[in-house]
């Protein structure tokens, strides 16, 4: 069941109130689990289960993604603000320096904390910030091109193309390497999640200087990639390895960009594995 929680933020324009939906199962170590742009808290289902055997699971919809709201006026959807609010986050839910698994925005997001020492383990999942310039903006195109298809679909057109496996994969094939495996329902709630995302736009813009080039010391890391990443494409893996030299690199095979669906189970051993 999801909940939500208010706290205060540091602002240029002083405190702010920031409200953030999220659900919470499980016991053992605390795993914050952060999503891509646009995306929602639900992608992480497939793996849910497995990983609440273990860990203490926090899944939260981003700024501005799924039931959270957008940030207040004044205050940026960037990396720095980004990640002042997941660390007054923890501190509201009383989770101190958790392990966590971010899949694209969310791995860079993790990554980030991981640099401010406020984590225990990371694994990023295909994590932003690894691209050269031409891979940015093709990256960016693609994003920009989903979110316009899934704003301009009516409802009931997602829902009939949903209904099928076929059109599961248009709907879904550039972040699934088995988008047959994803439910009609799931594809109906996260392509909505794309169009209603009020943090998408700014989100995007904040990401266009945004390159990740320092090494991570004393937090174990580990980046893991889809051999069918169509959106970051998986030698970005090795331009991840080579910046952060300690961290493990592991090879998803069979799995597309949002791997979490495509292969759970692996997905799971590879969080678990990366959080010990």
């Amino acid at each position: 069941m999801s909940a939500t929680v208010s706290f205060k933020v540091a602002s240029a324009q002083g405190e702010q109130n920031v409200t953030l939906s999220y659900t919470r199962q499980g016991s053992g170590e605390p795993l914050l689990l952060l999503h891509g742009i646009g995306h929602h808290r639900q992608v992480w289902d497939p793996v849910i289960p497995a990983l609440a055997a273990e860990r203490d699971v926090i899944a939260v919809d981003l700024p501005g993604c799924g039931e959270s709201p957008a940030l207040p006026d004044g205050m940026a959807h960037d990396l720095p603000t980004m990640n002042t609010v997941l660390a007054a986050l923890c501190e509201a839910l009383e989770i101190e320096r958790p392990h966590v698994a971010g899949n694209s925005l969310g791995g860079l997001l993790a990554l980030d904390l991981a640099r401010a020492q406020l984590v225990r383990s990371v694994t990023a999942l295909s994590p932003a910030g690894f691209w050269n310039e031409v891979e940015r903006r093709y990256a960016f195109t693609v994003l920009m091109t989903m979110r316009q298809i899934a704003q301009r679909m009516p409802l009931p057109l997602v829902e009939r193309l949903a209904r099928p496996a076929i059109g599961r994969t248009l709907l879904t094939s550039t972040i699934y390497a088995r988008p047959g495996r994803r439910s009609p329902e799931a594809v109906i709630a996260e392509t909505l999640a794309l169009a209603r995302s009020q943090g998408f736009s700014e989100t995007l813009r904040s990401g266009r200087s945004v390159q990740f080039t320092d090494d991570i010391v004393g937090t174990p890391v580990t980046v893991a990639w889809g051999n069918r990443d169509r959106l970051l494409i998986p030698r970005q893996g090795v331009r991840a390895k080579s910046v952060i030299p300690r961290a493990r690199l592991v090879r998803l095979p069979g799995c597309g960009h949002v791997p979490m669906n495509d292969d759970p189970a692996l997905v799971a051993r590879v969080v678990l594995d990366g959080s010990r």
